[in-house]
């Protein structure tokens, strides 16, 4: 089993909701056991400012799933949950970014692990910290070392959703 995280994020459709479904569903995945999830985060979007406001949260999961296969996953349930992209980082009803794959790193056209902006965000860096303040990059940084670019007024709103 691979341990890795995922990140969570939503701001349309009653989005702690759309959090929640999302949850569920990485729960289910097969061959996949969800380990933990953060608090729910509150921020303002790092795109256009003429949308609402975000609820993020990041998952730690145990898989033997690859990590394309994984990536198919969470893009399946994006579309299931009813993910439109209506412009670059615009809002939407969920958004699942595969964070961290064990140590491995990796560069495609389709994937990058670790995930090439999760450094700069406090709404990824946060809730991370919180499930996992042990956790180093593959290159050896360590989580809490980090110093995000874009904090986005980020504000615990909330618990973990329950699942099950």
């Amino acid at each position: 089993m691979i341990r890795c995280f995922i990140g969570l994020g939503a701001n349309l459709d009653e989005p702690i909701a759309q959090i929640t479904i999302a949850l569920r569903a990485l729960a289910a995945l097969p061959d996949t056991r969800l380990l933990r999830c953060s608090s729910l985060y509150g921020s303002k979007p790092l795109g256009p400012q003429d949308q609402p406001d975000y609820v993020n949260a990041v998952a730690e999961l145990e898989t033997t799933l690859e990590p394309l296969k994984l990536l198919d996953a969470l893009q399946h349930q994006e579309r299931e949950q009813g993910r439109i992209k209506r412009r670059h980082w615009g809002e939407r009803c969920i958004d699942l970014d595969l964070l961290l794959y064990g140590d491995q790193t990796m560069r495609s056209e389709r994937l990058n692990i670790p995930h090439h902006e999760m450094h700069k965000r406090s709404f990824v860096l946060l809730p991370l910290c919180e499930i996992a303040d042990d956790l180093y990059l593959p290159d050896g940084r360590a989580i809490t070392g980090l110093t995000p670019e874009f904090s986005g007024d980020l504000q615990r709103i909330g618990p973990p959703p329950v699942i099950g």
